[in-house]
């Protein structure tokens, strides 16, 4: 990212011990998420599957682990040069709470183009919204200003070390509770999540199998795995919009150490398992979260007779805008 601080540590010396001062740094500020079952997955998986709920997390997702953690690693100087970064997502929440639960001054670049209750819940949580053209290239044209202008700690969404290892605690927290799986999956698009996911348990006493899932219509993940490099995102359309986008080197290289396999799954699976979540477990999750479920669903990876833990990834939806509705 044009601009970008790099991390204090490189990615290959990131591992479970960043996972664990992470989880130290940020209890009491994020929550400790419930893990719930469900008979219906049960039955229809073959499994026992067991949901890791960061739909409940603070924000409505499990950005808000790595934001944390990386505001509450800053040291006393950078906090008062306060933080920044570009998202129309999840991170941008995240951060923006995250920083003003420590007190610092947060800076949020936003297309244009963001649906305007993102905009208004990052402005609630008291960061300050600068507004660019759509594209990747906008925004961190956009971010480049704004550190000129402010002199504000980047906090990537995920080409971060402080980020993936709060993401990590998710994980961390489901294999402390269930220690005895065979499986865990998690969504992936940038790939912070599942790095983190994958460092919390393959340093594990357990040898617990890590595979990610994203859509077919947005596979960059997979083909890069298959052709040993990193494959831009295709703008292309995709119910999970919030795995559109492409891994970094960062997080290439630790799925690529940790991670046994990406699956991808196609949107009409997607939109069943997020309405079977739904329908069937009454909780409320984004699409991006049901993409694990689907792939499960599918028999991709098989988890019959497994015990499978699934990172429920966050709750945030346009009600307005549900996948099964019809359009008006």
């Amino acid at each position: 990212m044009a601009g970008v601080e790099p991390c204090a540590a490189a990615a290959g010396a990131l591992g479970l011990e960043a996972v664990l001062e992470a989880a130290t740094r940020i209890r009491g500020r994020a929550h400790r998420t419930p893990v719930l079952g469900s008979a219906w997955l049960d039955a229809a998986t073959g499994a026992t599957v067991f949901l890791k709920c960061e739909n409940l997390q603070r924000t409505g997702s499990f950005k808000f682990r790595g934001a944390v953690n990386a505001v509450g690693s800053l040291s006393e100087a950078e906090a008062r040069r306060g933080v920044a970064t570009h998202s129309s997502g999840n991170h941008a929440a995240a951060l923006a709470l995250a920083a003003r639960r420590r007190g610092v001054p947060a800076t949020v670049v936003m297309p244009r183009g963001a649906p305007a209750v993102k905009r208004r819940a990052v402005a609630g949580y008291g960061a300050r919204v600068v507004e660019c053209e759509g594209g990747l290239a906008a925004r961190e044209a956009g971010l480049a200003r704004v550190l000129a202008e402010t002199g504000a700690v980047p906090i990537h969404p995920y080409d971060d070390d402080r980020v993936i290892a709060g993401q990590g605690t998710a994980a961390l927290e489901l294999i402390q509770e269930v220690p005895d799986l065979d499986l865990v999956l998690a969504p992936v698009g940038g790939g912070g999540l599942l790095s983190g996911t994958a460092l919390a348990v393959a340093a594990g006493p357990a040898r617990i199998r890590v595979v990610g899932v994203e859509p077919a219509a947005a596979d960059d993940a997979r083909r890069s795995l298959e052709v040993g490099r990193i494959l831009g995102a295709r703008e292309t359309h995709t119910v999970a919009d919030g795995l559109r986008t492409a891994l970094c080197e960062r997080t290439y290289r630790l799925i690529r150490r940790h991670v046994e396999a990406i699956v991808a799954v196609e949107e009409p699976s997607i939109i069943a398992a997020m309405r079977g979540l739904w329908e069937r477990t009454k909780l409320l999750v984004e699409p991006s979260s049901a993409v694990p479920v689907a792939a499960i669903l599918e028999g991709t990876p098989s988890a019959r007779g497994l015990r499978v833990g699934v990172i429920i990834s966050g709750g945030n939806v346009d009600l307005d805008r549900l996948p099964w509705q019809e359009p008006s």
